[in-house]
Parts: structure tokens; C-alpha cells; sequence
């Protein structure tokens, strides 16, 4: 119980950039500034948080790297999803672009910080990582799905399979106080997803995005959803993952 409760502490301490993001939805949605939109304020708290982490060390100039393209990643399929009609931000704000309000990109970015914040907070390791080729074609492939969908067979299933027969074998270490633990990776993309599904109800409830059928009163978002998040976590800790193999292959070398 010991060691849960230092795993359950490094990942809150892990989760410092979602936990504000969060706290700024929920203050914002009490709290009216009549000379600044919401999404706007939403916006200039993410930024002075985004940089207050790096100024204090709690991210690295390497991860800063990483987040920021998960921002503009995000942000891309905020604005086609947005125009397919999948969601919708029904608030003025000044810094909206294309229907989408800028801060929305953070939001993709906090999963990004969460994960690489986890993974140097928890010392991870990956054994049996499979060939990096095959990973970045599989995240190419679920992240274009994401698109594709919408005009011709959705392939999430077979992706999904796809993922599991690449990654059966791949698992990945973690140490709390010294003493190492392993799961399959498989498992982390399962429950990664799960919680930002969580997320996404309080999110929802809270008014940062409305789903067609949550425009006249809020509700639940569809169960459904989790194998959406599960996807995207996959492609966001595939691009981390490679990213720190990537860097350890060339410190090696040195």
C-alpha cells in the first residue's frame, strides 16, 4: 500500500499541466471576467504555465520539444473535427481560428507533458521495443484514420489489433523507491485511455467543448469514446517513446 500510494503521488506530480488546465476550467466556469472571453483566459494560463514549468525545471528544453508538437498535432484535428461537425466550441473568444479556440492545442500538449513528466518521474524502460520503421507507419496510420474515417472504412479495429500483435511481447518498467515493477505496454494504452475518457466527462461537464448531443444539457460522453482516447494515447506515447529511444540510442553511442 506503500508503494501505491508513491506510484499515486509520482503520477499526480506528473499530471501538474492537465491538473492546471482543469482548475482553470473549473474557476473560469464559476468565475465571469467581463473584459476577457474564457478560451481566451484559458489560453494565457496555459502559456504563463508553459513557461513557469520550464523556468522551474519541471520540464526540459527536450520536452518542451515533444509538447509543442503534440500542440500543433492536436490543434490540426481540433480544426478538420470541428468542421466535420464531431464537436463544437460554442464560446466567443479573440483567439479562435477556424471555430477552434488556441488553447485546445494545450489540451493534446498535457497529455504530451503527463507522459513525458511520468516517464522520467517513474525511470521507464522498454524491453522488447519492436522496429521503430513499423512504429512510426502504425502511428502514421492511426492518426490518419482519425481523418480518413469520415470518407471511407474505419480502421480503429484493425489498428487496434494491429497494435497488440506489435506490442505483445513489449513491456515496460517502472521503478517507486528504488524497487522496479513491469506490465505489458498494451495494458498502459488501455488505462491511459480510461482516464482521459474521465477527463473528458469533466471536461465536457465543465464547458471546454460540447458534443452534438450535449448542446442543450449535458451528458455523458459515449463509452465508445475510450477506443478514440486509447488510439490517440497510442500515437502520442509512440512518438514520446521513440523520441527517448531515439535520444538513449545516441547517447550510447557516445
Amino acid at each position: 500500500m506503500k508503494q501505491l500510494f508513491y506510484f499515486g503521488l509520482a503520477q499526480a506530480k506528473a499530471c501538474i499541466f492537465p491538473i492546471i488546465i482543469f482548475l482553470t476550467l473549473a474557476v473560469t466556469k464559476i468565475i465571469d471576467i467581463p473584459f476577457l472571453h474564457r478560451y481566451d483566459l484559458i489560453l494565457l494560463v496555459c502559456i504563463i504555465t508553459q513557461m513557469l514549468m520550464l523556468a522551474l525545471k519541471l520540464e526540459t528544453m527536450d520536452e518542451l520539444k515533444v509538447i509543442g508538437v503534440f500542440h500543433l498535432i492536436g490543434l490540426a484535428l481540433e480544426i478538420y473535427k470541428v468542421h466535420m461537425g464531431s464537436w463544437s466550441y460554442p464560446e466567443e473568444a479573440f483567439t479562435k481560428f477556424l471555430g477552434v479556440p488556441l488553447y485546445s492545442g494545450f489540451m493534446y500538449a498535457s497529455v504530451a507533458s503527463y507522459m513525458c513528466q511520468a516517464w522520467r518521474r517513474l525511470d521507464l524502460k522498454l524491453v522488447k521495443w519492436p522496429p521503430t520503421w513499423i512504429v512510426m507507419f502504425l502511428s502514421a496510420a492511426i492518426y490518419f484514420n482519425f481523418y480518413t474515417h469520415h470518407f471511407i472504412l474505419d480502421f480503429r479495429w484493425l489498428l487496434k489489433l494491429l497494435t497488440i500483435i506489435l506490442f505483445y511481447h513489449t513491456f515496460v518498467y517502472f521503478t517507486v523507491r528504488k524497487r522496479t515493477y513491469a506490465k505489458p505496454l498494451s495494458l498502459s494504452f488501455i488505462l491511459i485511455g480510461f482516464f482521459i475518457w474521465v477527463a473528458e466527462n469533466i471536461a465536457t461537464f465543465l464547458g471546454a467543448w460540447s458534443y452534438p448531443n450535449q448542446q442543450r444539457q449535458w451528458e455523458i460522453v459515449h463509452f465508445g469514446k475510450v477506443s478514440s482516447w486509447l488510439l490517440l494515447v497510442i500515437v502520442s506515447f509512440l512518438i514520446v517513446a521513440m523520441l527517448k529511444h531515439l535520444k538513449q540510442t545516441k547517447g550510447n553511442l557516445h
